[in-house]
């Protein structure tokens, strides 16, 4: 009798681990995002319309949505587990005191993508099916303006190596890490770079490195480097369509921080020079800030010309 008992418990021990790890068996997966096509199975303890054979699971649909006894429709897709029970419950609160909520994934038919940095929308989103990179980026809303001209792909390794030249495990070796150019994803320049995308994939979109023109000129504010590591100030000048009427161009400056955190450094630019071509041009970095200030005098001149021409008085320029 002993010996039958012991080789029951064996046979338990051994087909437990198995039948846990059974697709047929819901699973909890709390940390997980559900989407559209996911199956839940949702249990409420002592209420007869939640019963798991009469409810039997129930299937997210392509708008994200659920419909449950009492509750009504909720939207499912972008929450947890414990974000749906609590909603759930919430739901369920006017009809009985302190709901016992359990949900757990019957099916998994949506796979979770992170796109982060800057898109339009940032965040986790679940896709379905086939998805290349560029549909990807489509459904994160598209990259920003001030968007860089790299995209970083991590995948686990789990999953497989990236199919991108140069890609390459990380230090722990537990993600592939592999870049691309953006304009070869969005342009359609090279095909192969628009990789299909898996679950679990992190796409980054970096911001594109900047340099900042203030002061005495058309149009000040900051400008994106692309693809070049630097832009001179001259071409600096130009983006911000050249200097003001009272500028004071012998006296600009570049506003140089050596080291983040560190402060910056005042770097004096005779632009008066270097449009005249008796200097030479100036290389700017990413972050740096190229400050044109007023002339006093021209600034003191002008407001004294507008202020006569308001006043009704004509002044008249002759050549001989």
């Amino acid at each position: 009798m002993r010996f039958v008992i012991c080789m029951l418990l064996l046979v338990l021990f051994l087909c437990g681990p198995s039948a846990a790890n059974s697709n047929s068996v819901p699973r909890r997966d709390a940390a997980y995002v559900l989407g559209p096509e996911d199956s839940i199975a949702v249990r409420v303890l002592d209420l007869d319309e939640f019963d798991p054979k009469a409810l039997g699971t129930i299937r997210v649909d392509l708008q994200g949505n659920i419909r449950l006894p009492l509750v009504g429709r909720i939207h499912a897709a972008g929450l947890t587990i414990e974000q749906l029970e609590k909603q759930i419950a919430g739901g369920l609160s006017t009809f009985m005191k302190d709901p016992e909520v359990t949900v757990s994934i019957a099916e998994f038919r949506s796979h979770p993508v992170s796109v982060l940095g800057s898109v339009r929308n940032p965040g986790v989103h679940q896709i379905t099916g086939h998805k290349t990179l560029f549909e990807v980026l489509s459904l994160a809303g598209g990259l920003n303006p001030e968007a860089g001209s790299k995209i970083k792909i991590t995948r686990s390794v789990t999953a497989g190596a990236l199919p991108l030249p140069g890609s390459a495990k990380d230090a722990a070796g537990e993600f592939f890490v592999g870049e691309l150019n953006v304009r070869e994803v969005m342009d359609a320049k090279n095909p192969a770079v628009n990789i299909d995308v898996l679950p679990n994939d992190v796409i980054t979109v970096p911001k594109a490195d900047m340099i900042y023109v203030i002061g005495a000129v058309r149009r000040s504010g900051g400008f994106t480097l692309s693809e070049k590591e630097q832009i001179s100030v001259l071409q600096a000048l130009s983006l911000a369509e050249g200097l003001d009427r009272v500028a004071a161009a012998k006296s600009a400056r570049i506003l140089r921080q050596p080291e983040p955190g560190a402060e910056r450094i005042e770097i004096p630019v005779n632009l008066s020079q270097i449009l005249e071509g008796r200097a030479s041009d100036v290389a700017l970095r990413a972050n740096d800030i190229l400050f044109i200030p007023n002339s006093m005098a021209k600034s003191t001149s002008m407001r004294v010309l507008e202020a006569a021409i308001q006043a009704g008085t004509g002044f008249a320029i002759y050549r001989h």
